[in-house]
């Protein structure tokens, strides 16, 4: 298996080898494919790198890794028209014109965000195979005023993981199932899994997720890269196939929180179609500008435990993230989790306006659909899954049709419920940093990634994302460490609109541990040396 591993990257590597063509006016300079996006600007502004030879190097990868070799299904589609669009950035720049920095950076999209590049946006479900929109979502639009190079499309869980309680956390019908580069057998999180997974195996320099509960941060970490859920109404979600108007938000997924920082910037700003976004110009900021190595000094910050649970490597990596913490000169302040009944009325209430707020938002989004969609509303949806074999071989549509059986979004007692656990989770938040005097919560995001199983659930060992997301703040999570190589991630935590200074905290944090690692495409935990040598004693 290590000859495979090896010879897999190194093919990989030189098929990436289109960096390293001559590039005037400076000689060639290897850029490895897991380089920043701070590092890629870098050398396009110094001439080194174009980037035709970025994007030309990035599909070359993804073929090498993504369609062959350890196939992490980790892209669904690729732009046909990204080389023309980075060749075409790359005249600006040689006409003195640089957008910022994102300027010709290649960024992948989770492939429920409408693109205009004749690709279709799937949602992952086979229902959804003929949504060729023609129509960016106003963050795609966004990010190519920045300058970016939408490079394509990412898989997810189908439906963002909103179709049935037992589905594989990374599975789609139309892109299959996708593999953590780490160690393939584990699971790359969901819904965001093929963003996580791309971003890691450096198949692009960027990705965008979305999340309406854990799905930007849970593979983030799983992954090991960084993953930012914003306040929800930060930035737009329109023409992205939606759950819930009450908790969806896009985000950045990206190898440094410089990066996310960047792309935060470029997606961020009011939009007059989505209502929820009337705030976020008053509290858009220059991100990147807020990064200071020193930013944790004096800082207090509250230490949250419990919420992640059974898994003591996990704790003992925690451990030593609080360390580098308080080496950093932050002040670490021990803080009471919630307790248990208002985690379960929260988790229950949060269940139900979820089918309720579903049912409107993707009848909706499905009555504006190209014609050749031919499923119009979610009981549509429902039929469209039972005819068709290959939306059902690993698990059924328990949550569709649970939603297909809620009420409409304004009756009184949906409307009650929606309002009690926002405040709920916000007051809990809120609480929980005021007692304390901090500024943030830290805590994992989660435990090591879980083996994939279609038959029994791997283990789950918790997460601390439902606060944040059904109050609408901001979670960050930065790489934190390894458990036998499976990387866990710091989440950081913080009231509305504080993600300049998450941001900031999670750079500072990321500076003083450089805790990411390239990954190692093992198949199983068992071909990493130590965990065979015990598997196996000679």
């Amino acid at each position: 298996m290590r000859e495979f591993v090896l010879g897999v990257v190194a093919s990989a590597w030189l098929a990436g080898a289109a960096w390293a063509q001559p590039l005037a006016p400076n000689p060639p300079v290897p850029l490895s494919p897991y380089a920043s996006a701070t590092e890629a600007q870098a050398a396009m502004r110094e001439g080194r790198l174009t980037s035709e030879a970025l994007v030309r190097a990035d599909l070359d990868r993804i073929a090498a890794l993504n369609h062959a070799g350890p196939r992490l299904n980790a892209v669904i589609a690729v732009n046909p028209h990204a080389l023309a669009d980075a060749r075409a950035l790359d005249a600006e720049r040689r006409r003195g014109h640089v957008r910022g920095p994102l300027h010709g950076v290649p960024i992948l999209l989770k492939d429920n965000v409408e693109s205009a590049d004749g690709t279709a946006t799937t949602a992952g479900s086979l229902a959804l195979a003929a949504n060729v929109t023609g129509r960016d979502a106003p963050i795609v639009r966004r990010l190519t005023d920045a300058g970016a190079v939408i490079l394509g499309k990412t898989n997810l869980s189908e439906w963002a993981n909103y179709r049935s309680t037992e589905s594989i956390s990374g599975w789609s019908a139309v892109g299959g199932l996708v593999r953590n580069p780490h160690v393939l057998d584990r699971s790359a999180c969901g819904s965001s899994s093929g963003s996580g997974a791309a971003v890691a195996a450096g198949l692009a320099s960027a990705a965008i997720g979305t999340e309406t509960d854990g799905s930007i941060t849970c593979p983030a970490a799983a992954n090991g890269v960084v993953g930012l859920k914003p306040t929800v109404g930060l930035v737009s979600r329109r023409f992205i196939v939606p759950i819930s108007p009450e908790q969806d938000t896009a985000g950045p997924m990206t190898r440094t929180v410089a990066d996310a920082a960047a792309v935060l910037f470029a997606i961020a700003g009011s939009d007059p179609e989505d209502p929820a976004t009337k705030a976020a110009d008053a509290h858009r900021t220059d991100y990147l500008a807020a990064l200071a190595p020193e930013a944790l000094k004096g800082a207090r910050i509250g230490v949250v435990r419990g919420v992640v649970h059974g898994s003591p490597q996990t704790d003992a990596v925690f451990d030593a993230a609080l360390e580098a913490l308080t080496r950093a000169g932050a002040v670490l302040v021990e803080v009471k989790p919630p307790e248990a009944a208002v985690m379960k009325e929260i988790g229950e209430g949060e269940d139900a306006a979820l089918h309720t707020e579903f049912k409107a938002a993707i009848d909706a989004y499905l009555a504006a659909t190209p014609p050749a969609v031919k499923s119009r509303t979610l009981a549509d949806l429902i039929a469209f899954d039972r005819a068709e074999p290959r939306e059902t071989p690993l698990f059924g549509q328990e949550i569709f049709e649970a939603a297909a059986r809620s009420p409409a979004p304004s009756d009184p007692a949906h409307q009650a419920r929606r309002a009690r656990i926002r405040k709920l989770a916000a007051d809990a938040l809120d609480k929980m940093m005021a007692d304390a005097k901090v500024e943030a919560l830290v805590s994992p995001t989660g435990g090591p990634a879980w083996q994939v199983d279609p038959v029994s659930d791997g283990k789950f060992f918790g997460s601390p994302t439902t606060l944040p997301a059904v109050s609408g703040y901001p979670h960050l999570t930065v790489p934190m460490g390894e458990v036998l190589g499976l990387p866990v991630g710091l989440s950081f935590v913080g009231p509305a609109w504080s993600e300049a200074r998450l941001l900031a905290l999670g750079y500072a944090f990321e500076q003083a541990t450089h805790a990411r690692r390239d990954p190692p495409f093992l198949r199983t935990l068992a071909d990493r040396p130590a965990v065979a040598a015990a598997y196996d004693p000679r």
